[in-house]
């Protein structure tokens, strides 16, 4: 188990470590927050633990230093480090220490950090330089850019600026932060983000509003500059900074106690779900909304967004495109028939094909059929839009036949994945059991202990920073370098194995979709006693997809892994957590409750989200498929595992009335869909059918075969046997295709005939030249069709001498029973 591969949340899916250059990521997710994010407005007097120093002389800010540093370790040396950095911002032009520093070139965005003023190989100089700066920083003399402070690596930075700042309120952060509930080094990021917010906003902490900090986690964001991070990683700054502050009772009532709470912005309403795309006619805008605001009622938020998607932006805004001109409904035939080639690609990459168009015909047909039954009762509002449907009823034909493929291909791939799932099964099991007691035995060793585990020999690592945790923590992380000299943090990996795992149970013994799963909480287990006295445990599911509450009788797997859940959550003595869970589809917070599948994630503990469980099962199947080939290019879905339990409670008998109510079915074709048959249950149950039919006709229709029936019978499968195979045309039926065999479709080659085929294909080859010798062009081209039938049939033939030979035995009569 050693060489399994472990994840985290701090694992990238991207490559940073390669040479490219570095792009800072966009900030998107946070656009849409109701209050936007805004640097705070400089105050009148800065804040200066020593007043206004940006024209004080350099003798003056050398006295305060002098001042400042005694007491400090090597105080002389700290003096020249900041007589280091003046002397070399006195040679940049400007009347004040901030437009020096800004003319240096160290305060732009990309900036590099002042020690490169250092002497060559000088690694004192270079650490005077540092030294120097940020005592500039902290003393107010300058108020840096995001990128200049951050481009400067600092230690103690926080405690450096505490000490120089007579601020009461910033004491009573410092106290909060310590008395967070989260690990050390998260601390020491809200403690390291409020004084890099304070610093270079050149403000106090009474000044800090929740504008200006988002600001500042979104500035760093930007910038890939969040302390903590890595190059090119996507972390948001300020997070726990904005959670102490909301303890502390900084911000005004009403905000957020999270960042993210207070960047989501929600549900949109209809307008502006429709002006998110580019509409110039005003009257089909208003129409557009006025349409979805009706709509609304009957549906959930969700579904109304993709209609105002497929309404705004694949229909009105591309007839727009197509001809600007359009005042109406009314689409004449050419426009609509390239608006029909244009909806075939995908907007954001128009090589890609859409495999089903379907769903965009049917909502704008339903919206022209909508309009002409609204006008007879309103006809005032709807009456002026109401034009014939450009969409044909034909072009809708063909759509139960695209449902069939879609279940088809859904079998499929079920019945692909069921004899993979107990190997899928056995795997993220197995690394859970690995990292338990990997992570059992690490913590029962000193740093710097080695031991062994699995036949593998580990080494718990001894650092500064395992130092560190070890006096802050009852539970410091656990890190151990294993035989290849690879660092593993064995506490969070053993989290996410754990959180793995137990998705995976609940999901496949249960058959609950993925947001049922995030909505479990400890509300959700219930017990039913039986007159007999048994006890049953019951996981009362919420409403999700179809409004309709559920109850599941728990097996004995599906209990014990609620069961670990909950220990898990309750090992410290408390109760479950009431969180606030954000659903991404209705794009609202649900009230605090105890939810289960809820984690620690850096600064807060969160729901995890359904993204979470799919990029987990897809990892587990990479790693898979670099031992097990079947596992190549293979997923497990959070769905997969539902139709699995679907497929396998149906085919092992369970009333199919029963199975949807279990999985939450309003329709029994429904369930019917989910369900894969295999080849022994069509096999059983159509021979169960055929039974049940012949009990009750009558038993004149099933006579004794005469002879001249039996002769005529065995004649027909004579007259099919052919030259080159077998003829597969209907029972009863003549040839059709006048003896043209090679170009038939029924004729069924026998693999021994391939040297017989090479040979045909020869002469016509011969007769090819010779027409073409001879310009009889009819014949050519009626050669070439016969050659491609021929090539074809070959083909198929040499793919069937690849299928290897079951021997069936010898058949065997059956012994008639004995009385």
């Amino acid at each position: 188990m050693a060489d399994l591969k472990t994840f985290t949340a701090r694992n990238r899916r991207t490559d940073y470590s390669g040479d490219e250059p570095f792009i800072p990521a966009p900030v998107t997710r946070f656009a849409g927050a109701e209050l936007k994010a805004a640097p705070a407005p400089l105050p009148s007097t800065p804040p200066g633990p020593f007043g206004d120093l940006s024209r004080a002389p350099a003798s003056e800010i050398l006295r305060i230093v002098e001042q400042v540093t005694k007491g400090w370790p090597n105080p002389g040396r700290r003096r020249t480090a900041v007589r280091r950095v003046i002397s070399v911002l006195e040679e940049m032009p400007g009347d004040t220490w901030q437009e020096r520093w800004q003319a240096s070139g160290f305060d732009d965005e990309g900036a590099e950090s002042v020690s490169v003023l250092a002497r060559e190989g000088d690694r004192v100089d270079s650490a005077d330089l540092i030294a120097g700066i940020k005592l500039a920083f902290c003393l107010r003399v300058i108020r840096p850019s995001i990128s200049g402070f951050r481009a400067n690596r600092f230690r103690d930075y926080p405690q450096r600026f505490r000490e120089l700042q007579p601020d009461p309120l910033l004491e009573k952060f410092f106290a909060a932060a310590d008395a967070f509930d989260v690990h050390h080094m998260h601390r020491v990021r809200a403690k390291f983000d409020l004084t890099a917010a304070l610093t270079t906003g050149g403000i106090a902490l009474e000044d800090l509003t929740p504008s200006a900090l988002l600001h500042f986690g979104m500035e760093s964001k930007r910038l890939g500059v969040t302390h903590g991070s890595k190059a090119g990683a996507t972390r948001f700054a300020g997070l726990g900074t904005w959670q102490v502050l909301d303890q502390m009772g900084h911000f005004p009532p009403g905000t957020p106690p999270t960042l993210r709470a207070y960047v989501y912005r929600g549900q949109l309403t209809v307008t502006q779900l429709v002006d998110r795309y580019p509409i110039q006619h005003q009257g089909v805008r208003q129409l557009l909304i006025d349409y979805l605001t009706r709509r609304r009622a009957g549906t959930d938020y969700t579904t109304l967004t993709a209609l105002a998607r497929q309404l705004a932006k694949t229909f009105w805004a591309k007839i727009e495109k197509i001809n600007p001109g359009q005042q109406d409904l009314a689409l004449s035939r050419e426009v609509y028939d390239q608006w029909r080639e244009a909806i075939k690609r995908w907007d954001r990459d128009e090589s890609r094909t859409r495999a089903d168009d379907s769903g965009i015909l049917l909502a704008v047909r339903a919206l022209y059929l909508d309009l002409h039954s609204w006008a007879i009762d309103e006809p005032e509002q709807w009456a002026q839009w109401v034009v014939p449907c450009p969409i044909r009823p034909k072009e809708l034909k063909g759509f139960a036949k695209r449902k069939r493929e879609i279940h088809q291909r859904m079998s499929d791939r079920i019945r692909v994945r069921q004899p993979l799932l107990p190997t899928l099964v056995a795997h993220v099991e197995g690394r859970y059991e690995h990292l338990t007691g990997l992570l059992k035995k690490a913590r029962a060793v000193d740093l710097g202990a080695t031991f062994e585990h699995d036949g593998h020999s580990y080494r718990r690592t001894d650092t500064d920073r395992d130092h560190t945790w070890a006096k802050s923590q009852d539970e410091p992380l656990v890190r151990v370098t294993d035989e290849g000299g690879q660092v593993l943090n064995v506490t969070l990996t053993e989290d996410t194995a754990f959180w793995e795992w137990a998705g995976l149970e609940i999901l496949r013994h249960s058959g609950i979709r993925v947001e049922e799963l995030c909505e479990l909480t400890h509300l959700s287990i219930r017990q039913y006693r039986r007159p007999n006295n048994e006890v049953i445990a019951l996981l009362v599911i919420a409403p999700s997809k179809s409004e309709r509450e559920r109850v599941i009788p728990m097996s004995a797997d599906l209990f014990h892994a609620v069961a670990q859940i909950i220990r898990r959550l309750t090992s410290d003595g408390r109760h479950v957590r009431l969180l606030n869970r954000y659903d991404p589809h209705e794009k609202t917070w649900s009230e605090p409750m105890p939810f289960l599948m809820q984690r620690q994630n850096g600064t807060q503990r969160s729901v995890i989200s359904p993204t979470t469980f799919i990029h987990m099962f897809a990892r587990s199947c990479e790693e898979l498929a670099e031992t097990h080939r079947a596992f190549a290019d293979m997923t497990f879905t959070p769905h997969d595992f539902r139709r699995l339990f679907a497929t396998e409670i149906v085919n092992g008998g369970l009333p199919i009335h029963i199975g949807a109510a279990l999985l939450g079915h309003l329709n029994l074709q429904t369930l019917q869909g989910y369900v894969a048959v295999f080849a022994e249950d069509i096999v059983t149950n159509y021979q169960r059918f055929l039974n049940h039919r012949r009990s009750l006709r009558p038993e004149i229709e099933y006579p004794e075969v005469t002879p001249e029936e039996w002769a005529d019978f065995e004649e027909h499968f004579d007259k099919r046997k052919v030259e080159l195979g077998n003829c597969a045309r209907p029972y009863g039926t003549p040839c059709n295709h006048e003896h043209a065999c090679i170009r038939c479709p029924m004729l069924q080659v026998n693999p021994k005939m391939l040297p017989r085929l090479a040979e045909i294909e020869k002469d016509l080859l011969l007769r090819r030249k010779r027409a073409e010798e001879e310009h009889w062009l009819g014949e050519v081209e009626g050669i070439d069709s016969t050659l491609t039938f021929l090539r074809a049939k070959q083909a198929e033939a040499a793919r069937l001498t690849k299928r290897p030979t079951t021997d069936l035995g010898i058949p065997r009569p059956r012994l008639e029973e004995t009385p």
